[in-house]
């Protein structure tokens, strides 16, 4: 009969580091902390799975409410009950768990609860609610003023071709993506210019903007799609005049010249 051996010292000192290191993971809130102090959330919302699991299962319910209504126009039951108003409401909730769930799958060191995007400023926030408003109002007064298909068809597509811009630019860059502006040059962070990024020289940027009026057009919205166009073009021209001078600082030559042969094809914004 063979006897058991004590585990060495070198034994006992593997496991019990192997227990430290379980010990710090399980003290994060998520395993998707972002590495980066620069990048840990700000936010009110805590950054725990239980932020996570709630707020996804009130985006995709909000999603599904959306598309119902976009595929039964609400039956008809009351006046709001709109394609239009589910498609916006679809294309919303969407819009914020994918910005979520790309980071989660593509970009990992960088995610954390404020990659859903729902503490984008108050500004955001009242856009899409004079937005609402102005659809709401409009419709009920001047029902006749939101009959033209044609025009909220454009808006599907266009809104559907923003997110898939956004979203496929997001996924291709990887973790040379970040929802905030990066200072300094990462470990790694190298220059994409492949893929969109050889048509697009900002196309997350570019996705969210068609994205945005796109919603407007399905809501035929004319005072908020011009406020958005302000808005937006306003915001993308400082926030890129801004990167690029970071982008130079850490590419140099090869920036410069990417940027000479690549615009953003964002209006005005060359």
């Amino acid at each position: 009969m063979s006897s058991a051996t004590a585990p060495d010292s070198a034994d006992l000192d593997g496991f019990e580091q192997r227990l430290r290191q379980r010990a710090m993971a399980k003290s994060h809130p998520l395993d998707t902390v972002p590495t980066d102090t620069a990048l840990q959330p700000r936010g009110l919302i805590p950054n725990t799975p239980l932020s996570v699991a709630f707020l996804s299962f009130l985006l995709g319910s909000l999603f599904s409410v959306g598309v119902v209504l976009f595929v039964t126009n609400g039956y008809g039951q009351h006046w709001w009950s709109t394609t239009q108003l589910g498609f916006f409401i679809a294309a919303w909730s969407a819009f914020h768990w994918g910005e979520f769930a790309v980071t989660a799958g593509w970009n990992r060191d960088k995610c954390s609860v404020d990659s859903f995007l729902l503490e984008n400023g108050a500004l955001y926030h009242i856009a899409h609610s004079v937005a609402l408003l102005e659809y709401l109002i409009t419709l009920y007064f001047k029902p006749e003023w939101k009959q033209f298909p044609y025009i909220s068809l454009v808006g599907v597509v266009t809104t559907l071709v923003g997110q898939a811009l956004r979203s496929g630019a997001m996924i291709h860059a990887g973790s040379n993506f970040s929802h905030v502006m990066a200072f300094r040059k990462a470990e790694g962070h190298t220059l994409v210019t492949d893929g969109i990024y050889r048509w697009f020289r900002h196309p997350s940027y570019a996705g969210f903007f068609y994205w945005a009026l796109g919603t407007q057009l399905v809501l035929q919205n004319p005072v908020s799609f011009v406020f958005y166009a302000a808005v937006l073009y306003k915001f993308f021209s400082r926030r890129i005049r801004a990167e690029e001078v970071l982008l130079l600082r850490f590419f140099g030559d090869d920036y410069r010249k990417y940027k000479q042969s690549v615009g953003t094809m964002i209006p005005f914004i060359p």
